[in-house]
């Protein structure tokens, strides 16, 4: 069997596993896994017999990188991980100021079945475990070691793994601010009353990308089951719980979802909320397509006139940058198709 890995254990963790050891070596341990060393012998103020010890008992990774390639267009780099039953990406995002954001995968695929999404397009394989995601951020500071934030928006519905969701975050957030954390979910109403109920209380951005409740249902099908009158009731009292604001992300699609309707029913959504909105051009992926018809990027047009229909109606918003697009890294681009 393999040995259970301890990088996704926080220190109240190791505490337990190590007892009756004094507290103040699980700390040790902890800092030398989040050091990112790659074995326990470089624990060297540890004494010889424990480090022989727990590298009989354990390991400290339990998943490795296959390949990693760069963007050299904007410093993005994407890691291609081995887990068990597949692979699973998350990628290392630089913005115009050069901070790190670290973008994390919490499943092995995803069911939820966006229509403009490559990973929605692979069907969902299992949750990914909190070790597993907490090691995609080790492996990416292994390449950048000053990470700004950590954003959940890789492969999978986050929020349909909270188990592995907050045992993770119970590790990053020993050295990360939750101020510095956002989980992004499709809107699944019971994970944001959970959020807002028990946390963490980090912050929240959610999937709209249309507030026309039919299209919304023919382009992401989660709208059947969380409609957006529930989808918004349960942000309201995320709000009322957390006193937050949420972030709602529009992904733009050519002749789709840019339109006045389009605009006037995101305002009214929005209508109550402390929401910022979050335009995304659409990023190409192959062979998706919409009623037939491949799905294409929004013309400079169609987003300028689009962007300037929700801000004459009050609403706030940012135009996503085109992060990692040349090595198929940006939003809703994830999905093995290759290995590069």
């Amino acid at each position: 069997m393999l040995k259970p890995s301890l990088s996704g254990v926080p220190v109240s963790g190791l505490e337990d596993i190590l007892s009756p050891l004094p507290r103040y070596r699980a700390k040790q341990i902890f800092d030398w896994i989040n050091a990112g060393v790659s074995s326990f012998e470089l624990m060297n103020n540890l004494p010889f017999s424990l480090r022989r010890e727990l590298d009989e008992r354990f390991c400290l990774r339990k998943t490795s990188v296959l390949n990693s390639v760069k963007d050299d267009a904007g410093g993005a780099v994407k890691l291609q991980i081995s887990v068990e039953g597949g692979i699973i990406e998350a990628v290392a995002l630089v913005d115009a100021a050069g901070r790190l954001t670290a973008c994390l995968s919490t499943q092995l695929g995803c069911a939820m079945g966006c229509v403009f999404c490559k990973t929605g397009s692979l069907g969902f394989t299992r949750n990914l475990d909190g070790a597993e995601i907490t090691e995609q951020f080790y492996h990416i500071r292994g390449l950048h070691p000053d990470i700004s934030n950590i954003v959940f928006m890789g492969m999978g519905e986050p929020l349909l793994n909270l188990a592995g969701l907050r045992q993770a975050l119970s590790v990053l957030c020993e050295t990360m601010s939750t101020r510095r954390v956002t989980v992004s979910t499709c809107g699944l109403t019971d994970g944001i009353v959970s959020l807002a109920d028990s946390g963490p209380a980090v912050r929240l951005a959610v999937s709209l990308t249309t507030a026309r409740e039919t299209l919304r249902r023919r382009l992401m099908p989660v709208s059947a089951a969380h409609p957006l009158d529930r989808l918004k009731e349960s942000l309201l009292y995320y709000q009322k719980r957390q006193g937050r604001r949420v972030t709602l992300e529009a992904v733009l699609l050519g002749g789709v979802n840019t339109s006045e309707a389009d605009a006037a029913a995101m305002t009214g959504f929005a209508r109550g909320l402390d929401v910022v909105v979050n335009l995304i051009p659409w990023n190409p992926v192959e062979n998706l397509s919409f009623d037939g018809m491949p799905l294409k990027e929004p013309s400079r047009a169609e987003l300028s006139s689009f962007r300037a229909a929700l801000e004459a109606r009050g609403l706030k918003t940012v135009l996503r940058r085109k992060k990692g697009r040349g090595i198929s890294g940006a939003c809703g681009q994830l999905g093995v198709c290759k290995l590069y």
